[in-house]
């Protein structure tokens, strides 16, 4: 899940970032919401978490900005304004979801993968995929009722995939998604991933999970 932080506190944007990428998140940061808007002309994201009061432009002036462009990116408002009325606010004008400061951190990441769940029609946070069960709570994988040691990034690749079964993802849109826009990568290191995940979840004789379209990318396809 690629996510775009807008919080004008530099302390509060660095520990989202950094919890939100320990926690399997690829994430950018803008510090108003001029840069913010600046990210999102040019990147896609999963989920946006925007403060409300930003410099510049605010936060809701973002979030209308976006909706009268015909962006449908997910939006969750962080924002210290617990008032009923500034949830409706921003609630009306087009965010997905209204969360106040001070937060739980287990909670923000909940409902961040409940966003993610609810663009892909998937309510449980368990599906599966061939053999495989995905649990995206959890964040693992099982096949046979044992669990697969992946890494955060093998799992990141197989639950992007498996959401978007059956569409095929060149190498550099990939990229893209699973890793910040400013990460310093080595420009093979979706090839590495993918052949790391495969000797894990694959059986030999079995049709490949994750299958390569040569010269377009690759994809989850099941029977």
């Amino acid at each position: 899940m690629k996510v775009l932080v807008i919080e004008d506190s530099d302390r509060l944007r660095r520990s989202l970032g950094q919890g939100l990428g320990h926690a399997g998140f690829a994430v950018d940061q803008a510090e108003d919401g001029a840069v913010g808007l600046e990210y999102l002309a040019i990147y896609t994201y999963d989920v946006v978490i925007l403060d409300l009061m930003l410099p510049n432009i605010s936060g809701l002036e973002v979030l209308q900005r976006l909706r009268a462009e015909g962006n449908d990116v997910h939006v969750l408002i962080l924002s210290a304004k617990d008032q009923v009325e500034d949830r409706v606010r921003g609630l009306d004008l087009g965010a997905d979801d209204y969360l106040v400061k001070p937060f739980s951190f287990d909670e923000l990441c909940a409902r961040l993968q409940a966003l993610v769940r609810r663009r892909h029609q998937a309510k449980n946070p368990q599906f599966a995929v061939g053999p495989l069960l995905l649990d995206t709570a959890r964040r693992q994988v099982e096949r046979d009722g044992q669990i697969l040691h992946l890494t955060p990034s093998e799992y990141s690749l197989l639950e992007f995939l498996s959401l978007r079964s059956g569409r095929v993802f060149s190498q550099n849109q990939l990229l893209e998604q699973l890793y910040r826009s400013d990460a310093e990568i080595t420009s093979n290191v979706i090839e590495v991933l993918i052949s790391s995940l495969r000797r894990k979840i694959h059986r030999p004789g079995e049709p490949p999970i994750v299958q390569t379209r040569r010269g377009h990318g690759y994809l989850v396809e099941v029977s």
